[in-house]
């Protein structure tokens, strides 16, 4: 099951269950739209995946099989990628 990580790597904009602003890559680093398109060129900076919209996880599912609530943020932030 998907973490669903509550803020974007880079940011660390808020992201909730429901957001349509979030994206992931296969190993579930987590970012917003806005970072993955303006900054990361649709890239995780951390594996070199691409990244895909995170599906939403439907709020009568959420008490039994709640989100993350730890957010990790990139200490040194997110470095554009060169394309």
């Amino acid at each position: 099951m998907l973490e669903l990580r509550p803020n974007c790597e880079c940011c660390d904009k808020d992201l909730p269950p429901n957001s349509s602003e979030a994206v992931i890559c296969t190993f579930e680093c987590t970012f917003c739209s806005s970072c993955a398109e303006n900054v990361l060129k649709h890239q995780c900076p951390n594996c070199g995946g691409n990244l895909v919209q995170r599906p939403i996880r439907p709020e009568s599912l959420l008490a039994k099989n709640p989100a993350a609530t730890k957010r990790i943020l990139k200490q040194e932030g997110c470095v554009t990628v060169n394309s």
